[in-house]
Formats: C-alpha cells, sequence, structure tokens
C-alpha cells in the first residue's frame, strides 16, 4: 500500500509515461498484488476486498490534489477489478494449504 501510494504522490511516476489502456493495465496488475497481499494476509475475502477497494478510492481523491496527476473512476473500477482477482487467485491458492494462523484467526 505503500507503495502505491508512493508512486501516486509523485507528478510523474519512473519509466515512460502511460497511455490508455497502458495505464488500466498498471492500475489493475497492482491492485491485483495488493489484493492478493491482503487476501492471503486477512484469510477474508471480503475484508481483503473491501480493504483494498477503498485504499483504490483513497487514493484516487489523493490524485486529484497531485499536480500532473488525475483521478478517474474508470481508474477506480480497474483497481476495484484487480484487487478482486487477487483476493480470489488468493482464495483459491489457500483452499488446499495447510492450515496456518492468519490475522484473522481468532482462535487462541
Amino acid at each position: 500500500m505503500g507503495t502505491v501510494w508512493w508512486l501516486s504522490s509523485g507528478s510523474d511516476t519512473p519509466g515512460p509515461p502511460l497511455v490508455h489502456p497502458l495505464d488500466w493495465a498498471a492500475h489493475f496488475t497492482a491492485y491485483a498484488a495488493l489484493g492478493y497481499s491482503l487476501g492471503r494476509a486477512t484469510g477474508n475475502r471480503g475484508w481483503a476486498l473491501v480493504l483494498a477497494a477503498w485504499f483504490g478510492a483513497l487514493d484516487e481523491v489523493h490524485q486529484a490534489f497531485v499536480p500532473g496527476r488525475e483521478a478517474g473512476i474508470t481508474d477506480w473500477l480497474f483497481d476495484l477489478a484487480g484487487a478482486w482477482t487477487g483476493v480470489w487467485l488468493a482464495a483459491r491458492s489457500s483452499a488446499g494449504a495447510p492450515d496456518v494462523a492468519v490475522l484473522s484467526d481468532t482462535r487462541r
């Protein structure tokens, strides 16, 4: 989350400028990684998706105040689609995994 925030704080991102639809692919990929990480860390698909969606919306509002950046609902929708995909992949990869304590595990 920190890396996404840091990258969106600059007026210019590293590397060549991305035009549509390449920037949407970058949004999708970054939030797929975030959704996967949150899905594995929390062990709860719903919370992982809500956290990623909230962060994506917050980041879009944040970008509206950064000179040279633009915020848009389409960007957020690609964030959301990527997060959903990442959470789904995390749930699939953990389905056959051994029972390991995660942050959402209330058993103590």
